[in-house]
C-alpha cells in the first residue's frame, strides 16, 4: 500500500525576520514563569536585555560564533533567558534531553557523556539539581555552568547563526533508541513558526500560550516559547513538575489568563479531566482557541470525557486539535484544522495489519478506534510506503520545509533516515480521504508465532479496565531460551486486589484482541513504567528492565 497526500499547498510564509523579532525591539508580549508558587511577569523587552548580559558570560566562557552549547533546558526563567543568550553569542545551542523518569543518576551521567563526546561542546548548562549527574571526567574536560550563573551586566554585540546554519541541535528522548540529535537551520525554525502561525488561526502579538511542558521537548521549546518569543505573544510557563503533582493547575492557569492556545498529550489531557468536577466549574470562563494534541497517539475517549468536563467552563470541541509531529520536523507535520472538531473512525484491524484500510462499525469484532491527525500542513507532503514485499502496515514519509539537515554527527542513522530531502519518520499509519491516521511506531509493531502486533492497539484497549489506571499498560516480548514470552507490565489503581482475576481479565482482552496468549501479569509501582519527561513510555527501557528484574513489581502471575 503506497499512499500520498493531494499535492501540498504552498508554504505558509516564513517569519519574516527571526533574529530581529528574538534579539531587538520593543515588544508588547510577557513571559509569565512559574517560580516557587506565584508566577513573575517580565516583558519580552526586558528578557532579551537580560539575554544580553547572560551572553556575555557566556562568551567570557569561550562561547563564540559556530562554538557548540550543550544545555538541558528546564522550565526556570533563567534557561529561558540562556537559550537566548546561546544565540546573541552565535552559539549553537544543542538541547540534551532530561533525565528520564525511573533512570538512575549513573545511566544518565553515561548518557551524557556519550551525547557531549558526539558533541564536543565548549560549555555544558543545567540547573543546579542536576550538576551530581556530571560525570567527574566531564566536568573535567569542559566547562560545567549553571543557568543561575549566566546573569551579569556585560554585553556583546550580537552575532546569530546564518540562516543556513546549524542553530538549534534537538535531542530525542530516547523513547526508542540512543537519543538523536536533530539539526535544524534558522531557516527551518523561521519556516515552521509561520506554519504554526497558519494552523492554529494566531494573529500577532495577540495571542497567549499557556505551556507546562518541558522546553527540552519540541512541543514545548518551539511550540510554545520560539513562538510566544516570535510572535509577541504572552506566554505562561508553568513546569512539568508542577502539573504532576496538580493536573488540574493547567485548565486553572488557562482560564485566569485567558490563554488562547496550548499544547499537551492524550495522557495529560485525561489527568486534568479526570481532577476537574462536573459541578464546579473553573474560575473564569475559557477562552481557549486551541489545544494541540500530540506526541502519543490520541485516544477518542480523553476527547470525549475532556469535552464534558469543561463544557461547563467553556471548552469548545473544535479547541482540541489532535495533531502528528516530531523533532526532525521541527515540530508540526499535520493537524486538525483549527476551527473543525476532531474526528475518529473505526477500522478493521486484521485488515490493517495487511495493509488495506477498511471502516467498519463500532461494534465490530475486530473493530480499532482511531483519531484523525489531520491532512498536511501547507508545503508539507506526506505519503506511506512499504518496503519491498511486505504486506503489512506501511510507514510514514515526509517532506517539509521545516525539516532538519540531518541527525548531528551522526552519519549512520542520518543514512538510514533522511534520503533526498525526505523523511522516513519510523512511524505507522495510513492516510484515509486525505487526512493521516497513526498505528504506532514500528519499534511497536512485535511478531508473536509469525502473527503481527500493534502493541498500542491491546494497551488503549487495557486502559478501559477499571483496576489498572490509564496510559500505564505496556506489553512487552521477551526472549527466553527457547521461546519467547508476552508480558503486560500494568500499573494497578490499588495495591490490594486479586491479582490473578485481574491478570486473566487482562490476558482474555489481549486474546480477544490479537488473538495471543500473554505468559505473565506483572503489577507495578505507581510510576515504574519508565517514561520519557514529555510522558511518552519507553518501551525498549520496560524490556531491558523486566529482563535484568529491575521493575519495582508489587505482583506477578504467570498464567497458560
Amino acid at each position: 500500500m503506497t499512499a500520498a497526500t493531494p499535492s501540498p499547498a504552498s508554504p505558509a510564509p516564513a517569519h519574516p525576520g527571526l533574529w530581529e523579532a528574538l534579539l531587538g525591539g520593543s515588544r508588547n508580549g510577557s513571559l509569565h514563569a512559574w517560580e516557587g508558587d506565584r508566577y513573575t511577569r517580565t516583558n519580552w523587552t526586558q528578557v532579551a536585555a537580560e539575554a544580553h548580559g547572560m551572553a556575555a558570560t557566556l562568551r567570557a566562557a569561550g562561547v563564540r560564533p559556530g562554538a557548540r552549547v550543550a544545555a538541558v533546558l528546564d522550565n526556570t526563567p533563567h534557561a529561558v533567558r540562556g537559550l537566548l543568550a546561546v544565540w546573541i553569542a552565535g552559539g549553537t545551542f544543542a538541547s540534551l534531553p532530561l533525565p528520564s523518569r525511573g533512570v538512575t543518576p549513573e545511566e544518565y551521567g553515561r548518557q551524557l557523556d556519550v551525547l557531549l563526546d558526539r558533541l564536543d561542546p565548549e560549555v555544558l548548562l543545567l540547573d543546579d539539581q542536576l550538576l551530581p549527574m556530571v560525570p567527574p571526567e566531564v566536568a573535567a574536560r569542559l566547562p560545567v555552568l549553571t543557568w543561575a550563573s549566566l546573569p551579569g551586566d556585560g554585553r556583546v554585540e550580537p552575532s546569530p547563526p546564518g540562516m543556513d546554519d546549524i542553530a538549534f541541535v534537538q535531542y530525542s528522548s530516547g523513547s526508542t533508541s540512543v537519543p538523536k540529535g536533530c539539526a535544524l537551520t534558522p531557516r527551518a525554525i523561521a519556516q515552521h513558526l509561520g506554519m504554526m502561525l497558519d494552523m492554529c488561526g494566531c494573529e500577532v502579538g495577540k495571542d497567549t500560550i499557556s505551556c507546562w511542558l518541558p522546553l527540552s521537548h519540541d512541543m514545548g521549546v518551539f511550540g510554545c516559547l520560539v513562538m510566544s518569543w516570535a510572535w509577541d505573544f504572552d506566554l505562561v510557563l508553568s513546569t512539568p513538575e508542577r502539573f504532576a503533582m496538580a493536573p488540574r493547575s493547567w485548565f486553572r492557569d488557562m482560564a485566569e489568563f485567558q490563554a488562547t492556545m496550548t499544547a499537551g498529550t492524550s495522557t495529560a489531557l485525561h489527568l486534568a479531566a479526570r481532577g476537574q468536577s462536573r459541578t464546579n466549574p473553573l474560575p473564569k470562563p475559557l477562552a481557549l482557541r486551541n489545544l494541540v494534541l500530540g506526541a502519543e497517539r490520541v485516544d477518542w475517549e480523553t476527547i470525549v470525557q475532556a469535552t464534558e468536563r469543561f463544557a461547563p467552563s467553556g471548552l469548545r470541541p473544535e479547541a482540541l486539535m489532535p495533531a502528528y509531529g516530531m523533532a526532525e520536523a521541527t515540530l508540526a507535520i499535520t493537524a486538525t484544522p483549527w476551527d473543525e472538531r476532531p474526528r475518529m473512525r473505526t477500522f478493521d484491524s486484521d485488515a490493517l495489519l495487511h495493509g488495506t484500510v477498511v471502516e467498519v462499525e463500532p461494534d465490530a469484532p475486530r473493530a480499532v478506534p482511531l483519531v484523525s491527525n489531520g491532512p498536511a500542513l501547507p508545503g508539507v507532503e506526506v505519503t506511506t510506503e512499504l518496503p519491498d514485499g511486505d504486506d503489512g502496515m506501511p510507514e510514514i514519509h515526509i517532506s517539509s520545509p521545516s525539516l532538519a539537515e540531518c541527525y548531528y554527527r551522526d552519519p549512520q542513522r542520518t543514512a538510514e533516515r533522511f534520503h533526498d530531502g525526505r523523511l522516513r519518520t519510523g512511524d505507522l499509519g495510513f492516510l484515509h480521504e486525505g487526512e493521516l491516521y497513526i498505528a504506532g511506531r514500528a519499534d511497536d509493531l512485535i511478531s508473536v508465532g509469525g502473527r503481527k502486533i500493534y502493541t498500542s492497539e491491546i494497551e488503549s484497549a487495557l486502559d478501559g479496565l477499571s483496576a489498572l489506571r490509564r496510559g500505564c499498560s505496556v506489553l512487552v516480548d521477551l526472549a527466553t531460551p527457547g521461546r519467547s514470552e508476552l508480558v503486560l507490565l500494568m500499573e494497578p489503581r490499588r495495591r490490594t486486589l486479586d491479582w490473578r482475576a485481574v491478570a486473566d481479565e487482562a490476558a482474555a482482552l489481549t486474546r480477544g484482541k490479537a488473538g495471543v496468549a500473554v505468559t505473565e501479569c506483572r503489577f507495578l509501582e505507581h510510576g515504574a513504567v519508565p517514561r520519557t519527561p514529555s510522558g511518552k513510555v519507553q518501551r525498549n527501557r520496560c524490556r531491558a528492565l523486566l529482563s535484568e528484574d529491575r521493575l519495582k513489581t508489587i505482583a506477578s502471575v504467570r498464567l497458560g
